[in-house]
C-alpha cells in the first residue's frame, strides 16, 4: 500500500465533528456552505442574475447544496463530473400538531420519515433539530443537542412473548416520545423550540422539526478501527465529496467542471423540489452553460459529456448474517469503497462506469470492492438511476460498506472515508 493511504485519522476526526453538527439535513447544508465558502466559493440565490466568471459557486435550497468550480476559460460546451450524495437520513419527524400525551405524560407526535430501523430508536437520548420559518419568511435552524426526547420500550415482564417471537413495533402507537410530565401542553414544543432558537414563538408560522441521537461519533473496536455514528447514511459521502471538491476547486488543467451535488429526500424517493427527481440540478447546469454564451446545442454537448459518481453508503458483509448476501461479493470495512451493480438498473452502474471509476481509484491508489445483492432479496436503489435517466448523463453508483444502515447508529470501517473523498478527488480531477 503506497504511503498515500495510511489511515488518516485526522480526516475521519473531521468527519465526525461533520456529523455531529449536521443532526437535519439543513444543519448539514449550512456545513457543507460555511467550508466551501473557505475554499473561496461564492453563494447564489435562484433568483439572483448570475455571470459566467470562473471561480467556485454554490446554491441552496431548503436541505440541498449543489456547488460547482469552473475552471478559468472554460467554453460553454465544457462537460460535468457530478458528485452526487444526499443529506437527509432516516428519521422521527415532528407532526404539524406535535402536542401530545396520555396519563399525565407529555409526549410528542412523530412521522415516521424514511425506513428506519424502528428499534434502534427505542431507549435512546434524543434532540430535536431542524428548522423554524418565521413570519417575515426567513428561517432559523434549531439543534437541541441534549438529551431531550425518548421512546421507551415496554419492560419485558410486560410483554412476555417479546423473548420469543420478537419485537414488533406499531409505527404510531409505539413510537411516540415522552419529553415531560403534566396534561398536554398545546403550543408547548413550538413554544420551546423558539426560545431554544432565540425567537418570539408567535414569530413561527411553520417548521420542519426531527428527533436526533444525541449520543457523539465514536471509536470502536480493539484498534479502533471502526467509527460508529448516526447518519452516516449518507452523510459520510458528502463529506468526502465536499473535501473533494475543495481540494479540486483552482486546479490547473481542469478540462471540465467539476460538482457536488448533495440532495434531501433520498430516503423517501426522491420526488421533491430538493430531490434528485426534481429540476434543481438540471436548472443550476443549465444556467452555467448559457450564462457562458452557451445555447441548447451547447448544453446538450456539455451533458452528453457529463459522469456522474452517485455516492451513497452500501452494505458490508454482515458477519452474523452472511447468506444474507451475494456468496462472490463481500465487501469487508477498510478495503475501500464499493462498485454497487444492478443488472436491473436499481443502480446505475454499467461497465463505462465502472471502467471511469475504477480508472480514478486507480490513480489515487485506492482499493476498490464490488457489491451486488444476492438473488433472493430486493435490492435498495440510490439516486444514480434518478438521475442517469433524467439527464441522460452516465453514471456509477459507488459507496463505503457499512452495517447497520437505517439504524439510529451505524458502523464504517475509520479508513474507508479517508479513502473514498481520496477516490472522488481523482474522479473530479479527470
Amino acid at each position: 500500500m503506497s504511503a498515500q493511504l495510511h489511515f488518516d485519522r485526522e480526516h475521519t476526526d473531521d468527519l465526525a465533528a461533520f456529523v455531529a453538527a449536521g443532526p437535519s439535513p439543513y444543519h448539514v447544508v449550512a456545513n457543507v456552505a460555511e467550508r466551501l465558502e473557505r475554499a473561496g466559493f461564492t453563494r447564489l440565490g435562484e433568483t439572483d442574475a448570475w455571470d459566467g466568471e470562473p471561480g467556485g459557486r454554490y446554491v441552496v435550497r431548503g436541505g440541498a447544496i449543489i456547488a460547482w468550480y469552473v475552471p478559468e476559460g472554460a467554453p460553454p460546451e465544457t462537460p460535468f463530473r457530478i458528485v452526487g450524495a444526499h443529506t437527509d437520513s432516516p428519521n422521527l419527524r415532528v407532526k404539524p400538531r406535535p402536542d401530545s400525551g396520555a396519563y399525565g405524560w407529555r409526549q410528542v407526535a412523530v412521522e415516521i420519515y424514511g425506513g428506519p430501523l424502528l428499534n434502534s430508536w427505542l431507549d435512546r437520548d434524543l434532540g430535536l433539530s431542524g428548522r423554524l420559518v418565521l413570519r417575515d419568511g426567513g428561517t432559523r435552524l434549531l439543534a437541541v443537542d441534549r438529551p431531550l426526547l425518548r421512546v421507551p420500550q415496554l419492560a419485558i415482564h410486560l410483554d412476555r412473548n417479546v423473548g420469543d417471537k420478537g419485537l414488533v413495533l406499531d409505527r404510531q402507537r409505539h413510537m411516540q416520545p415522552v419529553w415531560g410530565l403534566g396534561a398536554v401542553d398545546e403550543g408547548g414544543l413550538i413554544r420551546f423550540a423558539a426560545e431554544e432558537a432565540g425567537v418570539e414563538a408567535s414569530d413561527v408560522v411553520g417548521w420542519d422539526l426531527m428527533t436526533h441521537d444525541v449520543q457523539p461519533p465514536a471509536y470502536l473496536g480493539r484498534d479502533r478501527e471502526f467509527l460508529a455514528a448516526a447518519r452516516l447514511d449518507d452523510q459520510l459521502s458528502v463529506h468526502a465529496a465536499t473535501a473533494a471538491l475543495a481540494a479540486v476547486a483552482g486546479s490547473s488543467g481542469l478540462t471540465h467542471v467539476p460538482v457536488l451535488a448533495a440532495f434531501d429526500h433520498e430516503e423517501n424517493g426522491s420526488e421533491s423540489d430538493t430531490g434528485a427527481g426534481g429540476p434543481l440540478l438540471g436548472r443550476v447546469l443549465e444556467r452555467s452553460v448559457f450564462v457562458r454564451g452557451g445555447s441548447h446545442e451547447d448544453r446538450a454537448r456539455a451533458f452528453a459529456g457529463s459522469v456522474c459518481v452517485s455516492a451513497d453508503t452500501g452494505h458490508a458483509v454482515h458477519p452474523n448474517y452472511a447468506e444474507r448476501h451475494d456468496p462472490t461479493h463481500r465487501p469487508m470495512p477498510s478495503g475501500g469503497p464499493i462498485l454497487k451493480v444492478n443488472v436491473n438498473q436499481r443502480y446505475a452502474t454499467d461497465g463505462v462506469g465502472r471502467g471511469l471509476f475504477a480508472a480514478a481509484c486507480d490513480r489515487a491508489g485506492v482499493p476498490l470492492q464490488e457489491f451486488v445483492s444476492n438473488n433472493a432479496m430486493p435490492c435498495g436503489t440510490t439516486i444514480g438511476p434518478i438521475t442517469a435517466a433524467r439527464y441522460g448523463i452516465t453514471t456509477v453508483d459507488v459507496g463505503v460498506p457499512i452495517l447497520s444502515m437505517h439504524s439510529a447508529r451505524e458502523l464504517c470501517g475509520a479508513d474507508d472515508p479517508f479513502l473514498l473523498a481520496n477516490a472522488l478527488k481523482a474522479f473530479l480531477e479527470g
